[in-house]
């Protein structure tokens, strides 16, 4: 079966992006839109007062809700539909990193639904959207890549459960990247992202099907350029072409470029995982992956160690040897390495979690939806695979 790749979304990436913002909304015929953002920076900053001033000259109307938190919760998407419906807008758009867009893309879910059912339903499982309304994006974070991708993932408090769901109707109409806006990223978080991105491109990169060699190489072109410029930006903050390296590398590592022409789409345990872990503990998203991530490459590194080698060899140059074996362990090494280098945790512990066997029979429990469902791809993981994951990730 041939692979598909559609990417929609109208970009524009560089200095002064954001000023095209009201005539983005213009071309799509907006009459009222939804502002959606996170904390109270981006009025503080006086980018609320330039975005909405380009609404007053295109004669646009607007309404405004903040307050999305990491790991978006399903309570202020409720609210958020509730009062796009009351002020009857015909537009989304987000205005930050992920989490808000995330939490927009869920919103214009819940506009476009009028079942009178829950937009939760959509993330459970129990229900498919038929739609949604329309969707900008002014990024301010680069990390999840949510600014072109399909997918968006919403946490409900009722449970600790962080779920995902993955529909085209959901892809923004346009983004637009000035990697400016990023600058204030504290460096912590500027780290999650570059994590972030880096696993959006190695779940793709790890399956069990054939791969086409140009995408591989477009895999390892990223990496390295994604792990120059993290390390750039957390030494110069104010690093212009670092950051417009990580913004465009946020976007492609997320919108499907990086599974095109491979048989399969990519694992993904690693991201199920862990949001069995921030939906119980709320970490940051990027952390959480680089906690879990070399614990499971080394449960699973046997059932293809020559694709570990690829990798190392592509990414950091590692040269081989006669034992594929010792080289994917080197890879694995290295990749913790730079973890390290950039302040990540590559344990569990390292987030200030000590995981006793109650809670490791849990995570494994939610990962697999109580028997439901198994894990992966490059290799299939039952409950007790995952339970040992968590467990070797406990540190």
């Amino acid at each position: 079966m041939p692979t598909v790749l559609w990417t929609p979304t109208r970009v524009s990436l560089g200095h002064g992006a954001e000023d095209s913002f009201g005539a983005e909304l213009k071309r799509d015929g907006a009459r009222k839109v939804l502002i959606h953002y996170g904390s109270e920076r981006i009025v503080r900053d006086g980018l609320m007062k330039r975005l909405t001033d380009q609404l007053d000259k295109e004669n646009i109307s607007y309404i405004t809700l903040g307050g999305v938190k990491p790991n978006p919760r399903v309570a202020l998407v409720r609210k958020g539909i509730e009062l796009g419906r009351k002020e009857e807008v015909d537009y989304v758009a987000a205005v930050g990193g992920g989490s808000v867009i995330d939490s927009a893309k869920a919103i214009a879910y819940g506009l476009y639904d009028r079942s009178g059912n829950d937009v939760w339903d959509f993330y459970d499982g129990t229900r498919k959207p038929e739609g949604a309304f329309p969707l900008g994006v002014v990024l301010t974070l680069s990390a999840t890549g949510s600014e072109m991708s399909d997918s968006s993932v919403i946490t409900n408090e009722d449970g600790d459960l962080k779920r995902g769901y993955n529909s085209d109707f959901c892809r923004p109409r346009f983004a637009l990247l000035n990697p400016e806006l990023t600058y204030s990223v504290s460096p912590y978080q500027t780290s999650c992202g570059t994590a972030d991105m880096m696993m959006h491109t190695l779940e793709r990169f790890f399956h069990s099907g054939k791969s086409l060699d140009l995408t591989d190489n477009l895999a390892i072109a990223l990496l390295k350029t994604v792990i120059d410029n993290g390390t750039k930006a957390l030494q110069n903050p104010m690093d212009y072409e670092a950051r417009k390296n990580l913004m465009w590398a946020s976007s492609l590592s997320h919108n499907g470029l990086m599974q095109e022409g491979n048989e399969q789409r990519g694992d993904w345990s690693c991201h199920q995982m862990e949001h069995e872990l921030s939906g119980m503990f709320d970490v940051a998203h990027g952390a959480g992956l680089t906690a879990i991530w070399a614990s499971w490459a080394r449960y699973v590194f046997l059932e293809n160690p020559e694709r570990f080698a690829k990798l190392g060899e592509g990414v950091f140059g590692i040269k081989r040897t006669s034992s594929p074996e010792n080289d994917a362990e080197a890879t694995i090494k290295a990749f913790e390495d730079y973890f390290r280098r950039i302040n990540m945790p590559t344990s569990i512990k390292e987030l200030g979690i000590v995981l006793d066997d109650k809670q490791l029979d849990t995570l494994a429990d939610k990962a697999v939806f109580h028997g439901k469902r198994t894990l992966g791809a490059f290799k299939i993981l039952q409950r007790e695979d995952i339970r040992a994951i968590y467990k070797a990730a406990k540190g």
